[in-house]
């Protein structure tokens, strides 16, 4: 994630700030420049101030109303919500006073998946602009349904259970499914994976290239998530896979390794903002050695440059969270294989694996 600074002040601002702490201007997120604009309220819209304060007019997008986006939309644009929240189909009753807090979490991780999504330059089609264009539906568990909300992808609908923006619930399935890492921002990142894989393999003309690095996806879905729950992760499956789910069936291999991939990409990003570098004083090898000065956005940075910075500053970060006596903010130990996929990932998102899906007539079509 980049770091911002006030245009008025200088002071240091993050993604989510709505106001600076220091001068009281007033913050939005516009992301078609990538900037934290400070803002002068004008009656009806708002300009730009402070130093390269750009040229414009903006309005906040309607779910300002509910303090759970600071995102900017041009004022003549003729659009309500901005270009995360469009993505919204059905947001929580907030008729219940809890549902409130627990949406602004599941924005909060919304946006940052989307601000990736949008510095890769991927295709974000909504629902509006395609019938299989991209949507979320937050919910809650309704009691006379008699079953849980299931977190899950539906030909670009994807459902996030209102459950897992409440930390301890979220927490409590953490540790009764066995796994080392889930996060609301985990399973955004996640889902739309799946969305992904229709629309650059799919889609996209890589079906051959994915199935030779992931599998056969043609392998009968419901039958080898019931195994996978029936029987448990594939012995030896650290070798092959990101995460013991990977292995429950090719789609969720890909879905889970390119949640990873947009985990790396963001912590290298971070590290980068931030002038992150690392010189363990017992490195020897050089191993874990590194200055994160590179743009993890750029087309000529290869996986291993991005490997290489995220794995030193995720080594750092876990020898910091174990002596705040935390568990390892990076649990995972990623085998050559696992690293092979990930680089497919980074060639398909950056057009070199099958053909690029904002090239194909899918996107001409919408």
């Amino acid at each position: 994630m980049k770091l911002f600074s006030c245009p008025v002040c200088s002071q240091i601002l993050f993604f989510e700030n709505t106001i600076c702490e220091r001068c009281r201007s007033a913050l939005g997120y516009e992301p078609r420049s990538n900037a934290m604009l400070a803002l002068d309220d004008r009656g009806g819209h708002f300009e730009a101030i402070g130093d390269g304060a750009p040229k414009g007019r903006w309005t906040y997008c309607a779910n300002a109303a509910f303090d759970v986006c600071n995102w900017l939309i041009p004022a003549d644009s003729g659009e309500t919500f901005c270009a995360a929240c469009r993505h919204n189909l059905t947001v929580p009753d907030l008729s219940a006073p809890e549902n409130r807090a627990l949406w602004r979490r599941m924005e909060a991780a919304k946006h940052r998946m989307i601000y990736t999504a949008m510095r890769l330059r991927l295709p974000l089609l909504t629902r509006g602009e395609h019938a299989e264009g991209l949507g979320f539906a937050f919910l809650a568990d309704a009691p006379q349904a008699g079953a849980p909300v299931m977190t899950g992808h539906d030909n670009g609908e994807i459902t996030i259970a209102l459950a897992e923006a409440d930390d301890a619930e979220r927490e409590r399935r953490r540790i009764a499914m066995g796994e080392p890492y889930r996060t609301l921002l985990g399973h955004f990142r996640h889902e739309v994976g799946h969305w992904y894989w229709d629309r650059l393999v799919r889609d996209g003309q890589a079906l051959e290239a994915c199935r030779a690095i992931f599998g056969d996806d043609r392998a009968d879905y419901g039958d080898a998530l019931k195994t996978h729950y029936a029987s448990g992760p594939h012995p030896g499956w650290q070798d092959e896979f990101v995460s013991a789910y990977a292995g429950a069936h090719p789609w969720e291999d890909f879905a889970e390794t390119w949640a990873h991939y947009f985990h790396l990409v963001d912590t290298v990003e971070t590290a980068h903002n931030w002038g992150i570098s690392t010189a363990p004083s017992v490195d020897a090898d050089g191993h874990l050695t590194v200055k994160v000065d590179l743009d993890v956005f750029a087309d000529d940075v290869g996986i291993g440059a991005i490997m290489e910075a995220g794995h030193a500053v995720t080594a750092a970060l876990n020898a910091f969270n174990r002596a705040m006596g935390l568990q390892d903010l990076y649990p995972f130990v990623l085998s050559p294989t696992v690293i092979g996929k990930l680089g497919f990932i980074h060639d398909l998102v950056h057009g070199r694996a099958g053909e690029a899906a904002r090239q194909t007539s899918w996107l001409s079509e919408g």
